[in-house]
């Protein structure tokens, strides 16, 4: 069993106000992809995209954490929130939903793209690129605050953590930051170039790289899922699949539905 590294979650406190490490690693994944994508609209000459990334990134920002707050309120805990409305806004107690904050995310650049005259699916394919840097720095946060942990488990590297009980658990966050941060992260960055070769334009039309991210990810955090704790309120659906599992398959399932209607969009003369 390994011994888990107990960080204050608080970086630095001065007075009332203070730095967490979860909120720096958001940050750090706004602040990366960022620079991924600024990266790829010159490599790929999106001069257009050059001159509204810092709106579009604002509008991405609000769709994630509108999104993700929204998501989870709806999917995870509404009783609670239907009981209590006014604690929905309050970010800062916890409670954001990935599947809600991509939902967010993709309509804040879909509103955004459309007012502005921006290609959305070529512009989807250029951000979703960067997505899982951000997941990795997020699943970083949770690992420091002891949250998300995983379920009991007797494998050599368990932990111990503060809120999951005197038993050695699956560090499932850093499974979660491996899989859907550095593989999900490596998969994309391998193909990102892909449907903007005139060559490949029928096996690759734009849209095609967030068709790639909606199923590996949805599998990868599927997988993940047997061996992370179920939220407590929750529990486990039928005894066999989390909440996160159940919005997973809906990823999958979309996915292929996806891809192929950009191809066939785009080999029949439509969308770009």
């Amino acid at each position: 069993m390994l011994t888990y590294p107990s960080i204050d979650p608080v970086l630095l406190a001065v007075g009332p106000f203070q730095i967490r490490w979860y909120g720096l690693m958001y940050v750090i994944g706004f602040a990366a992809a960022y620079l991924l994508v600024r990266y790829q609209t010159k490599r790929f000459d999106w001069q257009q995209m050059q001159d509204q990334l810092d709106d579009l990134l604002l509008f991405l920002i609000l769709g994630v954490v509108i999104g993700g707050r929204l998501g989870y309120v709806l999917c995870y805990n509404p009783a609670h929130y239907l009981a209590h409305p006014l604690e929905i806004p309050a970010i800062w107690t916890g409670g954001m939903s990935f599947h809600g904050g991509c939902l967010g995310t993709l309509l804040a650049g879909y509103l955004f793209c459309r007012r502005t005259g921006l290609d959305f699916w070529k512009g989807a394919d250029l951000f979703i690129v960067a997505v899982p840097i951000g997941l990795f720095f997020g699943r970083l946060g949770n690992f420091i605050n002891g949250e998300l942990f995983g379920r009991i488990t007797t494998v050599p590297w368990a932990m111990i953590f503060p809120e999951g009980g005197p038993l050695p658990r699956h560090p499932s966050q850093l499974y979660e930051a491996s899989l859907e941060g550095l593989l999900l992260f490596a998969i994309l960055w391998a193909v990102k170039a892909k449907p903007w070769q005139p060559a490949l334009k029928d096996r690759w039309p734009h849209g095609s790289i967030l068709a790639l991210f909606l199923g590996l990810y949805g599998c990868l955090r599927f997988l993940v899922e047997f061996v992370r704790e179920p939220d407590p309120q929750i529990g486990l659906i039928g005894s066999t699949l989390s909440m996160g599992q159940l919005l997973c398959l809906v990823m999958i399932v979309v996915a292929p539905m996806l891809w192929w209607w950009r191809h066939r969009a785009t080999t029949k003369g439509g969308w770009r």
